[in-house]
């Protein structure tokens, strides 16, 4: 493993900006496995293959994940390298056309990946995310194959979109916090699920389960990211109701042992819910099972004002020639509502494929240019209607798009920045 101070440490582990908040990236977490070698910025690449799957899905996923690939592709233009993007269908359209939610072929396909990019499953029917022809089957079957165990959702207010927030200003600016989901376990995948007998006696039953190795992985990924950050990890539970939660809470404090130099704190999910509008910047690193997550996580978007700002990397074990393979998806859903009119927000998507490079293709210089290339993009002003706020401009899906594709290609890149004298932000491989 690399050390502190060693620059692949730097590009993996993050931690705080020290450049003012004007840089938006940050790596979010050290590899827990086997650590892809970075290049040193300014240094020759050889030219590689990366394999990129995209699964659109329902909704706004296929306009968002259109203009992450767009940005990919800058991507590949800019740095010379050769992206090969597959496709194919998941969620309604694959239900409707292949008879499943996602089909046993796509997820070969997928296997065959590095990454997948992913958008949105969903629609206005709801039901058993474990039946073949429910939409969410895609995604669920998609983390328990790939066991992507650790969901991260990064929540950052952008300076510019302080204002977008229904929150105060002085409360929301220079939020920075990292939340860490379990994502194979717990209620939504615990047995027996389903529902009994006959109206008007009917009763339903879900099983909340975790094992104590399904929970130590997740805490021990949520530690490594807090040494790598500020030392600070709050653990949320329901341990005075729930014993799964008392099980969660008796793992976080003996993997905390192996960590002492690691605050840890415990914090009832009604007690988190709370803090995250009240005190938000007191938080750095959460962990938490997958239920809790989902739902605090939806809370904590309005902080940056829009969960079109949201995205996510969910991430396991399994660890390709170029990185640690994983799912990226934006976490606001497929918003059927405004499917189709050019209101979606493509940032959370956008920034996902930001991720993506980072974890699963280990291009940090070319996350940090998707990044800067969006806070750049914000900064001037352009905003969908979810973040539009006074004196801005509106644009619409494509259009912002197009801003992030001119931020990218008329950009200077880091090494270049550098070569003029300007001082690299922290946290980039140098």
């Amino acid at each position: 493993m690399p050390q502190r101070g060693d620059a692949r440490y730097d590009m993996l582990a993050g931690g705080r900006h020290t450049c003012g908040g004007s840089c938006w990236a940050r790596p979010f977490v050290e590899s827990l496995g086997p650590v892809m070698p970075s290049r040193e910025s300014g240094e020759k690449k050889a030219v590689e293959d990366y394999r990129i799957m995209v699964l659109g899905g329902d909704g706004v996923g296929p306009e968002v994940t259109a203009e992450a690939a767009r940005a990919l592709r800058v991507v590949a233009k800019r740095f010379g390298h050769t992206f090969r993007f597959e496709e194919a269908l998941v969620g309604q359209d694959a239900i409707a056309q292949e008879g499943a939610a996602i089909s046993p072929k796509t997820l070969e396909r997928c296997a065959r990946c590095d990454a997948i990019l992913f958008g949105a499953v969903g629609g206005t029917t709801m039901g058993s995310p474990e039946s073949k022809t429910q939409p969410e089957n895609s995604l669920y079957q998609l983390r328990r194959d790939f066991v992507l165990f650790a969901n991260l959702r990064p929540i950052r207010v952008f300076p510019a979109l302080a204002g977008a927030s229904t929150l105060k200003r002085d409360v929301v600016r220079g939020v920075d916090f990292v939340v860490i989901r379990e994502l194979t376990g717990g209620l939504y995948y615990g047995r027996p699920s389903e529902t009994r007998g006959e109206s008007p006696a009917r009763q339903a039953v879900d099983t909340m389960a975790y094992s104590e190795a399904e929970i130590e992985r997740v805490v021990r990924f949520a530690f490594e990211l807090a040494r790598a950050r500020n030392k600070s990890l709050t653990s949320v539970d329901k341990a005075n109701v729930l014993s799964c939660s008392r099980l969660w809470r008796d793992v976080a404090e003996r993997v905390g042992r192996d960590y002492p130099d690691v605050h840890l704190q415990h914090l009832l999910v009604d007690n988190c819910a709370m803090n995250l509008v009240k005190r938000p910047k007191d938080f750095d690193v959460l962990v938490m099972a997958n239920m809790f997550g989902d739902i605090l996580t939806d809370e904590a978007s309005m902080l940056s004002g829009s969960m079109g700002m949201l995205p996510s990397a969910s991430l396991g074990e399994r660890v390709t020639a170029h990185g640690r393979f994983g799912l990226y998806e934006p976490v606001h859903g497929s918003a059927p509502r405004i499917a189709g009119q050019g209101k979606a927000n493509p940032l959370a998507a956008i920034l996902s494929a930001a991720l993506l490079l980072r974890h699963s293709l280990s291009l940090a210089e070319e996350a940090l240019a998707v990044e800067r290339a969006v806070e750049r993009v914000i900064a001037a002003g352009y905003r969908t209607y979810d973040i539009q706020t006074a004196n801005t401009r509106l644009v619409n899906t494509s259009e912002m798009g197009e801003q992030v594709e001119r931020a990218l290609l008329e950009s200077d890149s880091p090494a270049g920045s550098r070569r003029a004298g300007k001082k690299a932000p922290a946290g980039t491989a140098r």
